[in-house]
């Protein structure tokens, strides 16, 4: 037997059946049609934004990563509760514009920028993270073609990384920002072309739940951001610190504690340099944002046996639900928190393997948990599903197609 994660403690049961949002699971899918569905849950995402809030220094912005979850109605829904929005493509920008934000709220980071997604965030007046010097000087031709001044900050590469990361986004070579001993050089050639100076991004790592290891990072940003700024010989008026707060997915993993860091990053504004006084400052944040307010229902079409092990076979999968399949980076692979929606409050007593519809021995949802009898039918859960589910797995593979998406 394996142990799956961790259910997020905001879900109830209602009738037996998973609830969320006040509705029960088989109701949400009848008003969505069918399955299979995320669902999102409009009242754990605001509940974990008033929780970052009071923990976080007052001073600190919010941003939100849309690449986490980029469901129309969501976004629209998070332009109400964060003060930015950071985005990775042209694409990302229309979505992010349709959805209410504006330019001057939308920062875009991402190596590989195409000039035409180039002049048309510097057009608009969006921030530039620029992510190499050759893309600095395509920004400055871009904008001198167009006659406008453009807002460019520089993403650095750092020479530390976030100890206990699950994905290392700085430290060493890599495709990410611009190498900590060219930053300097880079700043000052945007100076010098007049350019609208925005200050530095500086991300580290992601889905991090050690909060010592996110406090010492958070040290080393700010330490790095002065150095810099001394360097380049100005202020900084803004600096993005990253994020990489990480979210329990599997069994033992626990939550972030998000008092100690912000208490933390309290003591250290309370001590800044002088040439960091007036800078404003961000963290960016998807998945601890919108991760845990999300479920990924399908239903069981088959249940069979298998030389002793019993399968119970979905209409979903990987193509909707790739991180729980353990295909999206995971050298070892473990259950995501999973559940029988329909029997949500009944006892374990079988174990079972938890299969997608794909013709593929990779499609898996949970491999031998104890589960309530299930039979066809009924509705399995996949929790931990609000960020890089159904924008961030191959929806298209064997023609299968996007699961449905509802906001709660």
């Amino acid at each position: 037997m394996k142990p799956s994660g961790p259910i997020p403690p905001d879900f109830k049961i209602m009738d037996d059946e998973l609830t969320i949002g006040g509705k029960v699971a088989s109701e949400l899918v009848r008003e969505a049609g069918d399955t299979p569905l995320f669902v999102y849950s409009r009242d754990i995402v605001a509940a974990r934004m008033e929780g970052l809030r009071k923990a976080m220094p007052e001073r600190l912005k919010i941003h939100y990563a849309m690449k986490a979850n980029p469901f129309a109605p969501l976004l629209e829904f998070m332009s109400e509760l964060v003060d930015g929005l950071d985005i990775a493509s042209g694409g990302e920008f229309v979505m992010a514009r349709e959805a209410g934000f504006l330019p001057r709220e939308i920062s875009f980071a991402g190596p590989g920028k195409r000039d035409e997604e180039l002049k048309a965030a510097i057009k608009a007046g969006v921030t530039i993270n620029l992510e190499s010097a050759n893309e600095a000087r395509r920004a400055l031709d871009v904008a001198s073609f167009l006659s406008v001044t453009p807002r460019l900050a520089i993403r650095v590469n750092p020479d530390f990384e976030m100890r206990g990361s699950g994905m290392k986004m700085g430290g060493g070579a890599k495709p990410f920002g611009i190498d900590q001993a060219q930053v300097a050089d880079v700043a000052k050639e945007i100076i010098a072309a007049a350019a609208d100076w925005r200050g530095l991004h500086i991300y580290t790592g992601s889905q991090a739940l050690d909060a010592a290891a996110i406090i010492e990072t958070q040290a080393n940003v700010l330490s790095l951001a002065a150095e810099l700024s001394s360097q380049i010989g100005a202020e900084l008026p803004h600096l993005n610190m990253g994020g990489g707060f990480g979210i329990p997915y599997f069994d033992k993993d626990q939550p972030l504690d998000i008092g100690a860091v912000g208490s933390a990053l309290s003591e250290q504004f309370a001590k800044l340099p002088d040439i960091l006084q007036q800078t404003e400052f961000a963290i960016e944040l998807g998945r601890y944002l919108v991760g845990e307010a999300g479920v990924y229902l399908t239903r069981i079409v088959d249940r069979k046996v298998s030389h002793g092990v019993t399968y119970l076979v979905t209409d979903g999968g990987l193509h909707h639900q790739l991180a729980a399949s353990g295909n999206f980076g995971t050298v070892v692979r473990r259950n995501y928190p999973v559940a029988i929606a329909s029997h949500f409050g009944a006892e374990p007593v079988e174990e079972v393997s938890i299969v997608g519809c794909l013709c593929t021995p990779l499609d898996r949802l949970a491999d031998n948990v104890m589960m309530p009898r299930a039979e066809v039918g009924d509705l399995v859960a996949v929790f931990c599903a609000g960020a890089y589910g159904a924008s961030a797995s191959p929806s298209a593979f064997l023609g299968q197609g996007p699961a449905r998406e509802l906001l709660v």
